[in-house]
């Protein structure tokens, strides 16, 4: 058996915005630090995606010494923010059913996300106080603004057969996820019930089911078909279309890219 390592850890500070890769990560009692703390809201406080504003795709993020940079790649348009508030104005947002009290953001940055998006949104922020727990059906835990699971665990063999099906390669961006790993078989990952990335433990718990957001272009916000329509073919489990595993790890911990991966159960 070849060994398994991890090739890649993904942050993504705004939920649903693009992400980058760090060489190394904390782990908190709800994900990776820094992931997913911001969202933009509708009026009504409720979270919005790439379902609903394809052009958040071309909202790109990078890390800066304090905060993260975002840029709109359309135009390298940017606004720096910083890693997290104390302070702001308090709203009752939330993510699917989920309450999330969280903290508005400087009117300011709200400003920059309308001009960019064409639509009416505010840039809110979940303070620690905040507590979601998972779905208990599947992990008792807390997440971060993700739609359900602090950690999204995918193979970097999984995306290399899924491209070897294609006529134009995706990149692994469309997935979002949040580790990478890298050797083994293709959907080996949907067996894993628990793993090791060096020292800590990763409890696999649901498979993640995709929607429209994989067949969206990050750098231009078009969408396609693919790759949802191919994936349908092979990883259909009633009317959902699975690719790569939800996970809850062991915090506080770090993860450092090139890590052994190893099987524990």
């Amino acid at each position: 058996m070849s060994v398994l390592t991890l090739a890649s850890i993904h942050l993504y500070p705004i939920k649903s915005l693009g992400g980058f890769s760090v060489n190394e990560a904390r782990l908190t009692d709800r994900g990776l630090e820094h992931d997913r703390r911001w969202m933009l809201v509708d009026d009504a406080g409720l979270f919005l995606s790439q379902r609903e504003l394809a052009t958040m795709a071309c909202l790109h993020t990078s890390a800066l010494r304090d905060g993260f940079r975002v840029m709109d790649v359309r135009d390298g348009a940017t606004l720096d923010l910083p890693w997290r508030i104390s302070e702001g104005g308090d709203i009752g947002a939330r993510v699917w059913d989920d309450p999330v009290p969280a903290l508005i953001g400087d009117p300011s940055w709200s400003t920059w996300f309308r001009e960019r998006l064409g639509r009416r949104v505010r840039l809110v922020f979940m303070p620690d106080a905040t507590k979601r727990p998972t779905d208990a059906r599947y992990a008792e835990g807390l997440t971060s603004l993700s739609d359900g699971f602090p950690y999204l665990i995918l193979s970097q063999a999984s995306l290399d057969d899924l491209n070897a099906r294609l006529e134009e390669r995706v990149p692994i961006e469309r997935f979002r996820p949040n580790l990478v790993i890298n050797g083994g078989a293709a959907f080996q990952e949907d067996t894993w019930k628990e793993i090791a990335i060096g020292a800590v433990k990763f409890h696999l718990v649901k498979p993640c089911a995709r929607c429209m957001i994989i067949t969206t272009d990050q750098r231009t916000g078009e969408r396609g078909k693919e790759p949802l329509r191919t994936l349908a073919t092979y990883r259909r489990d009633g009317e959902k279309v699975l690719f790569g595993m939800n996970a809850m790890g062991d915090a506080p911990a770090m993860v450092h890219k090139g890590d052994e991966v190893t099987m524990l159960s």
